[in-house]
């Protein structure tokens, strides 16, 4: 990446022009000096995003190295999954004597500039983004300042560092499952749109129905909004259909919760009527009952390998972007309606 020339560095100015408000605005929105009604505060952060600008103390900072710190944009207070995430990124930064500043996205994309945005204040020497979407507004303002940035979770398509599991094939593992135990009606609880792990586990569904010879059906293919409150309502709707799917497979592991929630108030017992199985594993999945079979993502693994991303990053910026696929573990217990074993996908 190309460091901007003096003369090509944009200004406040350029931001406020672009988002068509004043200068005053753009700094009352960046230094949280006064309150900024949301959609003008949102217009001025993707005119940051767009125009690459940062401030011009920041910027020195930026130009200099060995601050030792990385930071780290994701929805980690909100999702289980990334707790473990967060844990293996900060041990291993720790190890190599870098410690981590967090900002959370919440999965939002206003919110998710506006983390990556602090974080280049804080003059943090790499950040690993878990994006919220295609991630393209926070990895071009990063690349304005040439601080490395690492996506983690689900690809994007850009030119960046990026480490995720694959989706696609355990989630139709876990239909082929599920068909090879008599199930013709087996329904999906889809996450967030416009998420690419929503994407591509709702793509696994479909070919694990494919492969058993099991037509597509709209009608299971319930929204559950990657959340627990989500997932109840599409339970609701699933359970109220004239023919309900007997099994269920939760596109992560906050709509297991919900669709347990949901599936208890409706009486119904798992897997004696109705088959649950989970994309993303608890840590205390063995204490359920029945315990949950379900995908486990190697949550620490991903984090120590996204930190020696960045570390390698940080050291020769001008290497080509890697992409890493890791396969998760299926983990089988009771709750698909069989006896539990554990086993990996060959």
């Amino acid at each position: 990446m190309a460091g901007r020339t003096p003369r090509q560095t944009p200004t406040m100015s350029d931001v406020a022009r672009h988002a068509g408000v004043s200068v005053s605005t753009v700094s009352h929105v960046l230094n949280k000096t006064r309150p900024v009604a949301d959609a003008t505060a949102r217009a001025v952060l993707d005119a940051v995003a767009h125009t690459g600008y940062v401030p011009d103390a920041v910027a020195r900072a930026l130009g200099n190295s060995g601050y030792g710190t990385i930071g780290l944009a994701m929805s980690a207070l909100s999702n289980p999954y990334f707790s473990n995430v967060v844990h293996g990124i900060d041990r291993h930064a720790s190890a190599a004597g870098y410690s981590l500043l967090l900002a959370d996205t919440h999965d939002a994309h206003d919110r998710e500039i506006k983390a990556v945005s602090e974080l280049l204040r804080r003059r943090v020497s790499a950040i690993i983004l878990a994006p919220s979407g295609d991630g393209a507004t926070a990895i071009h303002y990063a690349s304005q300042v040439d601080i490395p940035i690492i996506v983690i979770d689900r690809f994007v398509p850009a030119p960046v560092d990026q480490i995720a599991v694959d989706n696609v094939e355990p989630t139709a593992a876990l239909v082929e499952h599920l068909a090879s135990l008599g199930h013709t009606r087996i329904a999906m609880l889809t996450g967030r749109s416009g998420l690419a792990t929503t994407t591509e586990r709702l793509a696994g569904y479909r070919t694990g129905l494919s492969r058993t010879g099991l037509g597509p059906e709209p009608s299971l293919e319930a929204d559950g909004d990657s959340t627990e409150q989500g997932a109840v309502q599409a339970v609701r709707r699933l359970l109220s259909l004239q023919r309900p799917p007997t099994a269920i497979v939760a596109g992560n592991n906050r709509m297991t919760i919900g669709a347990m929630q949901a599936l208890r108030d409706a009486g119904l017992r798992v897997p004696g009527d109705m088959a649950l199985v989970s994309f993303d594993d608890f840590e205390w999945a063995d204490l359920f009952q029945p315990r949950l079979t379900a995908i486990a993502q190697p949550a620490l693994s991903i984090g120590e390998q996204a930190v020696e991303m960045a570390l390698a990053r940080i050291r020769d910026p001008k290497m080509p972007p890697r992409k890493v696929t890791i396969k998760p573990v299926f983990t089988h217990r009771e709750s698909c309606g069989c006896p539990s074993v554990t086993r990996i996908p060959g």
